[in-house]
C-alpha cells in the first residue's frame, strides 16, 4: 500500500493564502491563469499521494466570495472534437460539465471565451448552444505572428479586436478543459483592456507542475514531462530566475521561451513588468507540502510507467505518434525504470496470457497480493480477474461460485440474440450487475460485493487493449490500469 507523501490540508491553507497575497499586490484585481485540471487532478493525486483530486476547487472555495470563473476553449479544439484523455469526453462537452460542477459548489461562472475564433459550423453551433443556455460568450481572435509581433499584439488591431470580458470579482480564475486553449492570451488581453479603462489589474499563473522548488530531474517533474509528451514540454532551469536571484528554480520550456515577449507586452501595456522571471509569475505552493519524498518518488515512477503503456496503446490505435513513445522511453531510461520489475502486474498478466494462450489480466492488491484472471466461455479476463480479486479480499475460497450460471446465461442470451453482439462474455459492468443481483439473496455474493471499495488505488495490467466499457469500470473503481499495445484479434475494426 502506498505511503502518504503530501499534506493536503497544509496545501489548501498555503495556496489560498498565497493567492490572496498576490491579489493585494496588484491592488485588488487579479487574473489567475489556472493550469491543469481543477475538479479532477488525478495526475497530481497519483504522483503526490495524499493530494486530493478536488484540492484546487476546495482551495478556491475558500475564496469563492471574491472569485469568478472564466472558461476558455479554442475553436480548433471544438472543430477537431478534441477529447480529454482521462474522462473520454470532448472539450466542448467538458465546458458544460465544468460549469455545472462549479455552480454545484457555489462558485460563480462569469462567461466562456472562444479563442482563435472562426465561424466553423461546429463552433457556431457550440456558441449558439451556450447562449441558449443563458451563458455569456465572448470571442477572441487569432493575432498574426503571435506572440512575436508585440507591436501588433498590444494594439487596437491585436488585443483590441478581442471582446472585453466583463468581470465583477477581484479574483478572475481563467481555466480550460485542457492545455493549449489560450488561457494566457485571454489574461493578457484583459490586462490590455483593463489598462485602457484605467483599471489596475495583475496577472499570475497557477500550475502545479513542474514543481519549481524540486530538482530538475526529480521524478515528480519528469512525470510531468511524461504527462505532456504530446505537447513536447521540457523541464528547464529558469535562467531568468537564476540571474535575478542567484537561486535555482524549475520551469518548463514554453514559459521560459515566452517570458521575454511577456515582459515586453507587460511593459507596453502598463509601462513596467512586475516579474523578473517566469517562476515569479507562479503561485504554486505544492513543493512546500511534500512530507515523504520517497513516497512521491515511487508514485511518480509508477506514473511514468503507466504513461508509457498509455502512449503505446494510443500509437497502436492511431491516435498518438512514435515521438511520444520515444520520449517516454527516454524518461524511463533516465530513471532506470524497468516495468517488469517495478510493476509486478505486467509480468503476472503476460505470463498468465502465455500459459492460457489467451488474453489475461492481473491486479495487485493493497497488501501486495497478485490476483490474475483468464478468458473463459462466460467471462472476459478483466471480469474474471475482478471476481477473483473480490474473492481474495473477502477470504472466499476459489472454488466458490459467486454468480450462478442461471444468472449469467440470460444476460448472454440478451447480448447475442437481441443486442446482436458477437461476444457472449460478460464485461465488468455486466458482472457487477449480476453480482449485485446475486447479493440480494446470497450472503457470500454480498460479502464479495462489499470489497469493491478496497480496490481503489490498486494497480492492474491487461495483456490486450480493453474495450471502452471495461476501461470505464476500472476508472470508476479507482483502479490504475495499463495495457499491452495488442488487440485481442487481428481484425481492423475494434469497438
Amino acid at each position: 500500500m502506498r505511503t502518504i507523501g503530501f499534506d493536503n490540508e497544509r496545501y489548501l491553507f498555503l495556496q489560498s493564502q498565497k493567492i490572496n497575497d498576490r491579489i493585494n499586490e496588484f491592488g485588488g484585481k487579479l487574473y489567475l491563469e489556472f493550469g491543469g485540471k481543477l475538479f479532477d487532478d488525478y495526475h497530481a493525486s497519483r504522483v503526490l499521494p495524499g493530494f486530493q483530486p478536488d484540492s484546487k476547487v476546495r482551495m478556491l472555495n475558500k475564496l469563492k466570495d471574491i472569485a469568478e470563473i472564466v472558461i476558455v476553449i479554442s475553436s480548433s479544439d471544438v472543430e477537431k472534437n478534441k477529447r480529454r484523455g482521462d474522462l473520454g469526453i470532448t472539450y466542448d462537452v467538458d465546458v458544460l460539465r465544468l460549469i455545472d460542477s462549479f455552480r454545484e459548489i457555489g462558485l460563480y461562472v462569469g462567461s466562456v471565451v472562444i479563442t482563435k475564433y472562426n465561424a466553423h459550423p461546429s463552433v457556431v453551433l457550440f456558441e449558439n448552444k451556450l447562449q441558449s443556455l443563458g451563458i455569456q460568450v465572448y470571442r477572441h481572435y487569432t493575432i498574426t505572428d503571435y506572440p512575436a509581433n508585440v507591436q501588433l499584439i498590444v494594439s487596437d488591431e491585436g488585443f483590441g479586436k478581442n471582446d472585453y470580458i466583463k468581470t465583477s470579482r477581484s479574483l478572475v480564475v481563467v481555466t480550460a478543459p485542457g492545455p493549449g486553449s489560450g488561457k494566457m492570451a485571454v489574461c493578457l488581453s484583459q490586462l490590455y483592456h483593463e489598462h485602457k479603462r484605467k483599471v489596475k489589474a495583475g496577472y499570475a499563473k497557477f500550475e502545479t507542475f513542474p514543481i519549481w522548488n524540486l530538482p530538475l530531474k526529480h521524478p515528480v517533474n519528469l512525470a510531468y514531462e511524461a504527462a505532456t509528451a504530446d505537447l513536447n514540454d521540457v523541464n528547464m532551469i529558469d535562467p531568468f530566475h537564476l540571474e535575478a536571484y542567484g537561486k535555482t528554480a524549475v520551469n518548463y520550456n514554453r514559459d521560459i521561451e515566452i517570458f521575454p515577449v511577456l515582459k515586453t507586452i507587460f511593459e507596453r501595456i502598463s509601462g513596467e513588468c512586475p516579474y523578473k522571471s517566469p517562476t515569479d509569475m507562479g503561485v504554486n505552493m505544492a513543493g512546500y507540502c511534500i512530507t515523504d519524498n520517497q513516497s512521491v518518488i515511487n508514485a511518480s515512477r509508477q506514473e511514468i510507467i503507466r504513461r508509457f503503456y498509455g502512449v503505446r496503446c494510443a500509437l497502436k490505435q492511431g491516435i498518438s505518434e512514435q515521438a511520444e513513445v520515444s520520449k517516454l522511453e527516454i524518461l524511463m531510461n533516465q530513471l532506470d525504470i524497468s516495468p517488469n520489475v517495478e510493476r509486478p502486474v505486467v509480468l503476472a498478466a503476460t505470463t498468465r496470457a502465455a500459459e492460457t494462450n489467451g488474453p489475461a489480466a492481473a491486479i495487485e492488491l493493497a497488501d501486495g497480493t497478485i490476483v490474475t484472471g483468464k478468458t473463459t466461455d462466460l467471462l472476459g479476463p478483466s471480469s474474471a480477474m475482478l471476481l477473483n480479486a473480490l474473492k481474495t479480499l473477502a477470504g472466499i475460497h476459489d472454488d466458490v461460485t459467486l454468480i450462478s450460471p442461471t444468472v449469467i446465461e440470460p444476460i448472454q442470451s440478451l447480448k447475442i440474440n437481441h443486442f446482436h453482439s458477437k461476444n457472449p462474455r460478460l464485461h465488468m459492468d455486466e458482472v457487477l450487475i449480476a453480482l449485485s443481483i446475486c447479493a440480494a439473496d446470497h450472503s457470500v455474493a454480498k460479502l464479495a460485493l462489499e470489497q469493491l471499495k478496497k480496490l481503489k488505488g490498486c494497480q492492474a495490467h491487461s495483456s490486450v487493449i480493453l474495450s471502452k466499457v471495461d476501461e470505464d469500470v476500472f476508472k470508476k473503481l479507482g483502479i490504475e490500469l495499463t495495457c499491452e499495445a495488442e488487440y485481442q484479434t487481428n481484425k481492423l475494426y475494434h469497438k
